[in-house]
């Protein structure tokens, strides 16, 4: 008899002592997970409007795709001028962050609409363009061929104006540039092996 009563007060303590860790619980937000199921929320989730409207305002801050293509202009207009000199490793610069910046442009705005609302697919575009005219472009780069690069310069702009022209733009019209987009670039290729710092000032001169 004195067993069984011991044992049930034993049973009493154990359950009172487990009831009262879950409640301590409960009022701790470092215990447990319980306080997440039963801490009221403390801040109403945001309205779609108001989200929407943040959206709006972030967007309006980034880069548009006219942004990205000034871009694609400036290093391929320098590309030009870096294969004409023959500095290949400069050359193969202003190749890749042509590609990168086009890849860009894309992204911002893979699809575009023409003057009759019909979709114009800038990602296939695009992927032609690398596939034939800026793979024979980095050949010619990679081959140190002067003539080759000239043709798939050419063939390049070609390429380019075509998408203008399904955008409906094609008022944009492309040529060969007569000048560099970056006049502080010397595009003379550089001695080997490369100087440990930048050569001094001596604009209007080429290097030997």
């Amino acid at each position: 008899m004195t067993r069984t009563r011991l044992a049930s007060t034993a049973l009493v303590l154990t359950a009172g002592v487990g009831i009262g860790l879950l409640l301590s619980a409960g009022r701790n937000p470092e215990r447990g997970s319980l306080v997440q199921a039963q801490e009221p929320a403390g801040k109403p989730a945001p309205e779609p409007a108001a989200l929407q409207a943040e959206f709006d305002v972030a967007k309006g801050k980034l880069p548009d795709q006219a942004h990205a293509m000034v871009s694609v202009a400036y290093h391929f207009n320098n590309l030009w001028f870096a294969g004409q000199h023959g500095n290949w490793p400069l050359a193969q610069f202003y190749f890749n962050e042509t590609r990168s910046h086009l890849r860009w442009a894309v992204r911002i705005i893979p699809v575009r609409k023409d003057d009759k609302g019909q979709e114009v697919q800038l990602g296939a575009i695009l992927e032609a363009v690398e596939n034939s005219p800026l793979k024979q472009l980095q050949e010619s780069i990679e081959a140190k061929d002067r003539d080759k690069f000239v043709a798939a310069y050419e063939f390049t702009l070609t390429s380019c104006y075509a998408c203008h022209k399904a955008s409906d733009k094609p008022y944009l019209t492309l040529r060969i540039p007569d000048h560099p987009a970056e006049p502080m670039i010397d595009f003379a290729p550089l001695p080997a092996p490369f100087p440990e710092k930048a050569p001094p000032s001596n604009a209007g001169e080429k290097r030997p």
